[in-house]
């Protein structure tokens, strides 16, 4: 009887946190859009969209992404996503000429910072608001 009681007591304890994550396709929000521009403004590689895909649960926005169709581009593969407040950008993408480069680009007191790293040329790449600070090859 013990052993029933505790796998109903674990059952019901995992229905309790589960979560209903849900996806929808949208216009990205203002917060959003205006996270892309600043981060775009700096860096031009990092792409301008309007179209986004957010990731619910409970009704709050758990992660953001965007789909681009690679056709007729120099990537073989690119990956952005936002994070929940709209101040991180995540960006994945590789191409020919530069390899396989990931990274992020945080907004901290109104100033874009990307932290950049590249297989290709094995480097990390700290740069504020555009500019290089830190080059590392490894």
């Amino acid at each position: 009887m013990k052993k029933y009681l505790l796998l109903l007591a674990v059952l019901f304890t995992s229905i309790s946190f589960a979560q209903t994550i849900t996806s929808k396709q949208e216009e990205a929000s203002v917060e959003q859009y205006e996270l892309l521009k600043k981060v775009n403004q700096y860096y031009p590689d990092i792409t301008l969209s309007k179209s986004v895909t957010n990731f619910y649960a409970d009704g709050k926005i758990i992660d953001s992404q965007q789909d681009f169709d690679l056709r007729g581009t120099k990537f073989s593969s690119y990956k952005l996503g936002i994070e929940p407040g709209n101040k991180k950008v995540k960006f994945d993408y590789t191409s020919s000429e530069a390899g396989h480069v990931y990274g992020d680009v945080t907004i901290f007191n109104g100033n874009a910072l990307r932290t950049t790293f590249n297989e290709k040329n094995n480097q990390i790449d700290v740069s504020l608001n555009g500019k290089s600070v830190y080059l590392k090859k490894l």
